[in-house]
């Protein structure tokens, strides 16, 4: 199939066609002996490129196949035995009891054991956009639902190929091909770079037909190698296929095939390694996108911290309880009624293995912290979970910022237990249970105090949980199933039972991280649920604020003020907000929107169901791995794997690094490009002859597009590139210091190797050589100069702004692998093969003489660097010309 797709090339089929008449015209007029040479090199040279091409096709597909199933590879828990355990989604079995929550995918086909208020999109399977309730009468799960609200258990009866996604999965195939904003560019470039190829092929065509026709084409000898009416016809129509084969060669080193396959190239190796750095990409697209980054939007928890909570203050009884599992100092009513509301109210579990040993706590962090600390206080969670039955569960979500839940106690009486943001629930509290156990009233020195409490948490950067309690009548409790579903648990007149502040230390290197992003010109913000107080603590050590001084509005916001502003004054003030706190999915969306309008690129990160229209609407979506539901995962570009920012950086390094190789092969290419096309032109419309071949063209054709691609394309980024500003949208692909480069190296080979092509024989001493020896000696040299120079450029290409070419050399082994095959290649070319390629051997002062004419380019390079460019691209500055030129009559 590649090898097929490879064939598909017209330039190819032509040159395979002249290859076929070259053959039978060579044996004709040559005999079999010595006639097949021409002929079966251009075919060798062409099965060459076609399997070159094929392999490399066939490896990057194999690449993106690798990356599609790691894509699927969704890890979740399981309950096995009791116990909570984290398993492949390839390794679920039926039987397996599989927990669900907000934002899950429904992983098998299954049938609900318990739920509460779970709610599963559909859409799908059943193309149908409603939600669907599932409970004892419609009990029945398919895979690849998601869950869109509430929580339950699942039993597993059908897995893999078996389910309802399986056999839908089966029947279509994920399509790969997509093309990235910059393979687009590219394809324009090279269909540009084409059209001007097929004009001068044409045009040499043209010539050389009517100089041969005309009897201009001399042989060796001086005698012309057509005359009229004397020339055998087979004679004639040899020499027009060797000039149609000269022409169509000229095509095959005017089109750059090259270019695409430096981007698939490019954007498989550094999708590869951005696996090893722990992001996992999920559109190709994403990757380039990444390097014109301008503001990062990130979550704090588990991104910007380690996500190890651990509860090191706490607030019950009305006082502080210190240190904080201290169970001597809480009355037993308040620690039993603690205790209820933290074994019910929760996702998380607490497994406690036969034989005795420490407790396996599961869940979120937050819930494990918090299920760790009433352990220590004393809990027996199976047996709290026991004395009391679910009646109705109110899941956490990010909007309300807390959770809920309705227990019945064996003796009718109902308990309603909420668990949230500490300020948030503490608003809703009117009452508080006190240090001998008794409910008081929530008078105003108490508020103050929980308050301060709160504050002095949060700017201790805590993060601050508070738990409450209400009683309420089983009489008004819904009998129904299905209003019950509907019911709004009661969120006020609580009774606070605690409050916690849960430590969520800053990831180490962080804080150079942030550094790294804005000495790349990349402004990075906090944008966070928690306690604007405990965001700016962080913020502050993280190095996203500078200083105490900079935590002021705007740069510090609260969701609720920005989503109170006008549209137009959100634009406004998007720009100075470095720490928006206590926000909620909608406020992400709306800062993501206003900053696209100031014209930023914004990568966003998020975890949450609710995250996933900002992560849609970002230029980049960025999930998290380990934390992010898999609605998240879905609407998002990247998936870091390990929640880390500094995981985020080495994307944004990553997407620079794709842009910029692109960039080297680029001006590799183009190189080759204008030097071989002048040569051969001028030497065409001079002479009539052409000094490179169609086998040399092919040859210097495959160290430049695959090889060239190949040891370009798999540069690895440098610190370099994140010393300078971000890629613009709108910014050239060819830079002027790509003008400047490419034009000074074509320059420089055009004029050597013309002067050779016209004074060589003279200045190689070959007179006393036969013509055609001195010829063939001749036009040897220029090629294998032409080929060490594009070697040697390869070097230039690397460091297109910097003076030392090869300055972190040693660690890219493949680049030179590839120079060191490529001049061994050459070597053999040159020595061994000369019949097929028309070449002859050379001593070695005509060796010399090439590696001279070859080194040369490595000083000229480095003088050419220290020539200033114009800040104007070149395109924009010859824009300009020409309106100044098409106004000018009329400004008369």
């Amino acid at each position: 199939m590649f090898l097929w797709e490879a064939w598909q090339d017209l330039t190819l089929i032509i040159l395979m066609i002249a290859a076929v008449a070259s053959l039978v015209l060579g044996i004709k007029t040559e005999g079999i002996k010595e006639g097949w040479y021409d002929g079966a090199s251009i075919a060798f040279a062409v099965i060459l490129v076609i399997v070159v091409t094929a392999i490399s096709d066939y490896k990057q597909s194999l690449q993106f196949q690798n990356l599609n199933e790691e894509k699927r590879n969704i890890h979740l828990e399981v309950i096995r035995g009791g116990r909570r355990i984290e398993v492949s989604i390839y390794d679920i079995v039926v039987g397996d009891v599989i927990p669900l929550n907000i934002g899950d995918q429904v992983p098998a086909d299954g049938i609900l054991i318990t739920g509460h208020s779970l709610a599963i999109d559909e859409s799908s399977m059943t193309g149908e956009s409603k939600i669907v309730h599932k409970n004892s009468r419609e009990p029945f799960l398919m895979s690849g639902c998601k869950v869109a609200d509430g929580s339950g258990t699942m039993l597993v009866t059908g897995v893999g190929i078996n389910t309802e996604w399986g056999l839908l999965m089966a029947s279509i195939s994920e399509d790969t091909g997509e093309e990235t904003p910059l393979q687009v560019r590219l394809n324009g470039v090279a269909t540009f770079i084409g059209i001007v190829g097929l004009t001068v092929a044409l045009l040499v065509l043209i010539v050389l037909l009517v100089r041969y026709f005309t009897g201009h084409t001399k042989n060796f000898d001086g005698s012309p190698q057509f005359k009229a009416g004397k020339t055998k016809a087979s004679t004639a129509v040899d020499g027009a296929i060797k000039i149609l084969t000269v022409a169509v060669t000229i095509v095959v080193v005017a089109v750059p095939e090259g270019l695409p396959l430096a981007v698939t190239l490019t954007l498989a190796y550094s999708m590869r390694k951005m696996m090893r750095d722990k992001a996992l990409v999920r559109r190709l697209s994403a990757c380039e996108t990444m390097g014109s980054a301008t503001t990062i939007c990130s979550d704090k928890t588990g991104t910007l911290t380690l996500n190890q909570m651990t509860i090191v203050e706490a607030y019950s009884g009305g006082q502080k309880i210190d240190p904080p599992d201290s169970k001597s100092q809480l009355p037993p009513i308040l620690s039993s009624l603690l205790m209820e509301g933290i074994a019910q109210n929760t996702t998380g579990s607490v497994f406690v293995p036969e034989g005795g040993g420490d407790p396996e706590i599961s869940g979120s962090p937050t819930e494990k912290a918090i299920l760790g600390w009433a352990v220590k206080l004393g809990m027996n969670f199976d047996a709290v979970r026991s004395e009391s039955s679910i009646i109705h569960v109110f899941p956490f979500n990010s909007e309300k910022k807390k959770g809920g839940v309705a227990l019945q106690l064996p003796d009718s009486q109902v308990h309603i237990h909420w668990k949230g943001a500490a300020e948030i629930v503490l608003a809703s509290c009117t009452e508080y249970i006190n240090a001998s156990g008794k409910i008081v009233p929530l008078d105003q020195d108490k508020v103050l105090f929980f308050k301060k409490s709160i504050e002095d948490m949060a700017a201790s950067s805590l993060r601050c949980v508070a738990i409450a309690y209400r009683t309420y009548d089983m009489d008004k409790v819904p009998a129904d199933e299905q209003q019950k579903t509907q019911w709004e648990l009661p969120q006020d007149d609580l009774v606070l039972l605690a409050i916690v502040g849960i430590k969520d230390p800053c990831r180490p290197g962080v804080r150079d991280a942030v550094q790294l992003c804005k000495n790349a010109g990349v402004k990075v913000r906090m944008v966070t649920g928690d306690n604007p107080q405990t965001a700016k603590a962080i913020a502050l050590e993280c190095g996203i604020l500078s200083s105490a001084e900079d935590a002021v509005e705007p740069n510090v916001i609260e969701g609720r003020v920005f989503r109170n502003y006008s549209d137009a004054e959100r634009v406004e003030i998007a720009e100075k907000i470095s720490v928006m706190g206590r926000s909620s999915p909608n406020d992400k969306l709306l800062f993501v929107q206003a900053l696209k309008k100031r014209g930023h690129v914004v990568a966003v990160t998020g975890d949450g169901t609710n995250d996933a229209p900002a992560l849609h609407e970002a230029d980049i979506g960025l999930s998290m791995g380990i934390q992010g539901t898999e609605v998240a995962k879905e609407s998002s570009d990247i998936i870091i794997l390990d929640d880390n920012f500094a995981s985020v950086v080495k994307v944004v390094r990553w997407g620079r690094s794709v842009y910029a190789n692109i960039q080297k092969f680029i001006q590799f290419q183009l190189t080759v490009n204008v030097a071989a096309l002048i040569i051969n032109v001028v030497a065409a419309i001079s002479s009539g002859d052409v000094p490179l071949n169609a086998v040399q063209l092919l040859w210097v054709n495959l160290i430049m597009d695959t090889l060239g691609a190949l040891a370009l394309a798999t540069e690895p980024p440098t610190d370099h590139l994140m010393h300078r500003p971000p890629v613009g949208r709108r910014e050239p692909l060819i830079t002027n210091i790509m003008w400047r480069n490419l034009l000074i190296q074509a320059a420089y080979q055009v004029s050597v190797l013309l002067v050779l092509n016209f004074r060589g024989k003279s200045l190689l001493g070959l007179e006393h050589e036969t013509p055609q020896r001195a010829n063939k000696v001749k036009n040897t040299l220029i090629f294998n100069a032409f080929v060490l120079c594009q070697i040697f450029n390869e070097f230039n290409a690397r460091k297109p702004d910097e003076l030392n070419i090869f300055k972190g050399i040693t660690k890219n082994h493949l680049f030179v692998v590839i120079v060191g095959i490529t001049l061994v290649l050459q070597v053999i070319i040159i020595e061994f093969v000369g019949k097929f390629t028309s070449t002859v051997k050379l001593n070695w002062k005509q060796w010399l003489i090439s590696a001279v004419i070859a080194i040369i380019s490595w000083p000229l390079a480095a003088i050419g660097k220290l020539i200033p460019v114009p800040r104007t691209p070149l395109h924009k500055f010859f824009t300009k010309m020409f309106h100044r030129s098409g106004n000018s009559p009329s400004d008369r």
